[in-house]
């Protein structure tokens, strides 16, 4: 192929600036297809952004001869069904994260790809992100010595209704596998999966502080990462005020620095110390997708795939197991 013709499988609103438009910047990328359930907003989606085609039936949409590859957008709760029906009509999958609502439903996804010889990609961009490269360019340049710790921690005020007096579908464990710890947690242990390997021997649990909604708002957790170094972890959805904030503490210095927030890069040693800065990308997922579209046409390496999402969402749901069963 010398172009990857894309399909988006629910062109909702993180299609519309951080995903969507990067299909079309990218060269030898182009959006071919867009679906939504309620076809009035597919066609506006697509009159908008400038697509040629679009649908409001998936199989339709992955059926579409000029689709090569598929972006599945949707809620966690749809994407192993996606991400199969995809796999067996021979198309490249790209699925957002959380990948699955569990583990055993990543470890289908991944299953069925290898079965049909497709590849399976996933949404934790910032794998790709100059910021977080940053950060692994200084752990492998020795920069604070050995690794001997790392923490992370994450607060958010509590979500709030919709107009309807629903509550966003995020915490909705049937929608997202679990509570906001699934959305947005999942960033930050998958970078750390990628900084420093795998996290292993997880432990913790999940609590419903606020008893505001049905998923888990708080969730603490350790583990040991493969490299020998220890973590811990706390999130807390139900808090007075939002802050992100990680730690890699080694041997000569540490690394702080944010997954969500636009803080620097912040390298301390007995030195003093050095930050360094980087602007927040428009399309945040494009640098992402042009490692999918150079693996597609054999230029490349894409960093998050199937393999690699699911342990994160191993962690997660050991993490959260006790809350769930009782």
């Amino acid at each position: 192929m010398e172009t990857i013709r894309w399909g988006i499988i629910g062109c909702g609103d993180v299609t519309e600036v951080k995903s969507g438009p990067a299909f079309q910047l990218i060269e030898q990328s182009s959006l071919q297809a867009v679906m939504r359930r309620n076809g009035e907003k597919a066609k506006d989606y697509a009159e908008r952004h400038r697509v040629p085609q679009w649908y409001d039936k998936a199989e339709d949409l992955i059926h579409d001869d000029e689709v090569d590859a598929v972006y599945i957008a949707t809620p966690p709760s749809s994407h192993k069904e996606y991400t199969i029906m995809a796999a067996k009509a021979g198309k490249p999958v790209y699925v957002e994260k959380p990948m699955a609502n569990s583990l055993e439903e990543c470890e289908e996804m991944v299953r069925v790809c290898e079965t049909y010889g497709v590849p399976l990609f996933v949404a934790y961009y910032r794998r790709s992100l100059p910021r977080f490269l940053k950060v692994k360019e200084l752990l492998e340049e020795g920069a604070i010595g050995d690794v001997r710790f790392a923490s992370m921690q994450q607060t958010q005020k509590i979500v709030q209704k919709d107009e309807h007096g629903n509550w966003p579908w995020r915490v909705i464990p049937e929608k997202s596998g679990a509570g906001l710890f699934y959305d947005v947690g999942s960033h930050t242990l998958d970078v750390f999966d990628y900084l420093l390997g795998p996290l292993n021997d997880v432990r913790g649990f999940g609590l419903n502080l606020a008893d505001s909604y049905p998923a888990e708002d708080t969730v603490s957790g350790v583990w040991k990462f493969e490299s020998g170094a220890v973590g811990t972890g706390i999130w807390n959805f139900s808090s007075y005020k939002n802050e992100d904030d990680n730690r890699i503490v080694g041997t000569k210095g540490e690394i702080q620095f944010s997954t969500f927030d636009d803080k620097p890069v912040v390298l301390v040693t007995d030195s003093g110390e050095e930050s360094f800065y980087f602007e927040r990308p428009k399309h945040i997922q494009q640098a992402h997708i042009q490692t999918i579209v150079d693996e597609l046409l054999g230029e490349g390496t894409c960093p998050s795939t199937g393999k690699t999402a699911l342990r994160t969402n191993r962690v997660m749901g050991e993490l959260v197991k006790e809350y769930y069963q009782g």
